[in-house]
């Protein structure tokens, strides 16, 4: 059935295919809601997601194809290093820049479903790193949606739902085991619909779309001090209640959280290249003392060789914090289910 009665939008992220599995399980097949899911996957392997879910549960799960009718009872999951974007009655796939060092988002899919079907849509927040679905779920919240988030105390990784929690007034704080009942219960009681009973698609260039996923907050704040780490424009700080964010003026955005883990992941790909540069110049050096003593020139060696060490002795110290230094956050783009 075309355009269902309650949108369930579901993010997650790090251990999360196993609670995905035990959340569809249960879900019965004539439930009045289209479920679409963003799990932060490998842009560069094939997922597996739609064929893992379809074998768990009931329900029909594909990967979200661009312009596809929403159905109740199915379950679409993102393609590798796309958006879900959510329109009245369909589904568009956009590449678009990365929002929270991620494609697909949460932020972008929860953002748009909560535009287009306002309080008929139910954000679920589960396992994961960082904070991606927090500003996407006070989105929902805004538009008179329903909020659920995982009991942080029972995810494998707690600090998306201890981030929604903390700045978002959540509805519903459950565990995994008691959620399906939930989700069930709850889009049963959702009001009928009062959107067009077909909606129709409307061809919308990329660029538009790309235009719309970030048009609720395109510059809305004030220019902040820091860079943006992909594409080092001028990153905009927006204040959403209790939420800070940053965007950039093509779409690139963050949380504070994110924005650090992306300012350490080029930090140490700065580290690494000065490393390479400083033991290739000790290489060279090393080079010049031999041919200078060769050629009976002790002073030009002498130089030569003064500057090999002080390469050395630098290339030392930066492969001693490279070598040091701890990963707090676990790479998300690894996961390629």
């Amino acid at each position: 059935m075309e355009n269902p009665k309650t949108v369930i939008v579901i993010g997650v992220s790090a251990g999360g295919v196993e609670v995905l599995t035990a959340l569809v399980r249960d879900l019965p097949t004539d439930l009045d809601a289209a479920i679409l899911i963003v799990l932060h996957i490998s842009a560069q392997a094939p997922s597996l997601l739609a064929r893992i879910l379809a074998r768990a549960g009931p329900l029909p799960v594909t990967q979200a194809v661009d312009g596809e009718p929403l159905r109740s009872g199915h379950i679409y999951v993102p393609q590798p290093d796309n958006h879900v974007i959510v329109e009245q009655g369909f589904i568009r796939v956009v590449h678009g820049p990365r929002e929270n060092r991620h494609r697909p988002s949460i932020d972008v899919l929860f953002r748009t479903a909560a535009r287009a079907y306002g309080s008929r849509v139910i954000g679920v927040v589960l396992t994961g790193a960082l904070d991606d679905g927090t500003a996407g779920l006070l989105a929902v919240k805004r538009a008179g949606g329903l909020t659920v988030v995982q009991n942080p105390d029972e995810a494998m990784y707690p600090s998306m739902p201890r981030s929604a929690i903390a700045h978002v007034a959540v509805d519903y704080v459950v565990s995994v085991a008691d959620m399906t009942d939930l989700l069930v219960r709850l889009v049963r009681e959702m009001p009928a619909s009062e959107l067009p009973t077909k909606p129709v698609l409307i061809a919308t260039p990329t660029s538009q779309m790309e235009g719309e996923m970030i048009q609720e907050h395109d510059l809305a704040g004030n220019p902040s001090a820091y860079s943006c780490p992909e594409c080092h424009g001028v990153l905009w700080e927006i204040e959403d209640d209790q939420l800070t964010r940053y965007r950039c003026r093509v779409g690139h955005a963050f949380s504070p959280e994110s924005m650090l883990a992306q300012q350490s992941d080029a930090l140490e790909d700065a580290l690494w290249s000065a490393l390479k540069t400083l033991e290739e110049s000790a290489s060279l050096s090393r080079r010049l003392v031999a041919q200078s003593t060769e050629r009976g020139h002790p002073l030009m060696a002498g130089r030569f060789k003064e500057k090999a060490q002080t390469a050395e002795r630098h290339a030392l110290l930066i492969r001693q914090v490279l070598l040091t230094q701890e990963t707090n956050v676990p790479d998300l783009d690894a996961i390629s289910v």
